[in-house]
């Protein structure tokens, strides 16, 4: 997207853009390019990157070490990211947990974690999601009984992501069952390590482990490990989701989909001519582009207002709505650009390129559409975030 930059901001443009040129990994960015799954030492070499140069924690506030980025910063640096075929950032510590503990936090949890997050010694993973309680999450099940110095912990989480990675896991835990159910939730930060707790592989429709389920049975968690007050897990909760559902935007994403899914058109040929020629697809693409644009300018407005102090609010549910559309509709309209070559012709090997004769960009059409129709359920299914808006900002 074209903005007018300030001076100073397109400078920093440029420090960002030749950082990626010098270290996104050859081999991370063949990968992101034909969709093919990243695995943990492509993540952690990207992190530890970042962490030296300062980028990691560019958003964060100077008290905890970060870069107080603008609005406008963060929208530069996922920009060169996406066009640079760079790793995302594992969001869960960095993104996630981070503000969550800057906001309500001890001063021994942020003086011991925040560190932890930065270098990669602590992993982190997502313990919110049950089976019964995904888009109605405030009817999770998992208990936490207080026993002296300890919470006993019985439940299970589910759809965790990378949580076969990760060596620490933030719950959302029932600590009281007389009251309200977004009344007796509590967050606590569990080592993964733990005595009672498994981790159990989900294997998703690609053929990729990329989601787990956690049990945890009886599993001693130390009263310091709750964040803020008992019972006020719901506050920190929706603190943290509004900030995860903003950056399921993912605009830089879209855009350098958008560009790929521009070059594919026209490269492949439809009737003898580039299909970008095709009135029909020129029009679809081109509604994208108008929407992404639109999402694009939003996206800055509602991040522009968390760094004067304040949380996105119902804003979050907009863009999370229509930005898991839009890649989704970039797929779906990738997917129809390669045609037969969508096809896996080994269906059981999905996600390898062993067995398909097609072009590279069309090898993983079929995995990355298959993959990203989470997009619309994860981070609160598009469903509830439509009710959110509906009564947030329509007040019906």
């Amino acid at each position: 997207m074209d903005l007018n930059y300030t001076a100073e901001e397109r400078a920093f443009q440029q420090e960002v853009r030749a950082f990626m040129k010098a270290n996104v990994a050859p081999e991370a960015a063949a990968k992101i390019a034909v969709g093919t799954h990243l695995d943990k030492a492509d993540m952690d070499l990207w992190h530890s990157r970042l962490n030296a140069q300062g980028y990691l924690a560019g958003p964060w506030p100077k008290e905890f070490g970060g870069g107080a980025w603008s609005a406008v910063q963060k929208h530069i640096f996922e920009e060169e990211t996406a066009y640079h075929n760079a790793p995302r950032i594992v969001p869960f510590g960095v993104g996630m947990l981070a503000p969550v503990l800057q906001a309500f936090g001890s001063k021994e949890q942020q003086d011991y974690y925040l560190p932890r997050i930065l270098s990669g010694e602590d992993w982190w993973c997502q313990g919110y999601s049950e089976p019964g309680a995904g888009s109605d999450l405030a009817s999770l099940k998992t208990r936490a009984v207080r026993d002296g110095d300890h919470y006993i912990v019985n439940g299970q989480k589910t759809w965790t992501t990378l949580g076969q990675y990760a060596n620490k896991i933030f719950c959302l835990v029932r600590t009281d069952t007389s009251v309200k159910q977004q009344q007796g939730i509590s967050f606590l930060l569990i080592d993964m390590d733990t005595p009672g707790i498994e981790v159990r592989p989900i294997i998703l429709i690609d053929g990729v482990h990329e989601v787990n389920e956690v049990w945890f049975t009886d599993v001693r968690v130390p009263v310091e490990n709750l964040v803020g007050e008992e019972n006020k897990g719901w506050t920190y909760a929706k603190y943290l989701l509004t900030h995860e559902r903003t950056g399921i935007a993912g605009v830089g994403f879209c855009n350098a989909g958008l560009d790929a899914l521009k070059r594919v058109a026209k490269t492949e040929m439809h009737h003898g001519r580039p299909l970008i020629e095709n009135p029909h697809f020129a029009a679809r693409l081109a509604r994208i582009e108008i929407d992404l644009m639109a999402m694009a300018t939003t996206n800055l407005r509602v991040v522009a207002g968390a760094d004067e102090g304040a949380a996105p609010g119902a804003e979050s549910s907009m863009l999370k709505v229509k930005g898991s559309i839009i890649r989704q509709q970039i797929n779906d309209l990738a997917r129809r650009a390669v045609g037969p070559w969508a096809v896996p012709f080994v269906s059981e090997d999905l996600d390898s390129n062993l067995y398909h004769p097609g072009p590279d960009y069309a090898a993983k059409a079929s995995n990355t559409y298959m993959n990203n129709r989470k997009i619309s359920i994860y981070g609160g299914s598009n469903e509830v975030q439509r009710g959110i808006i509906t009564k947030a900002i329509l007040g019906l």
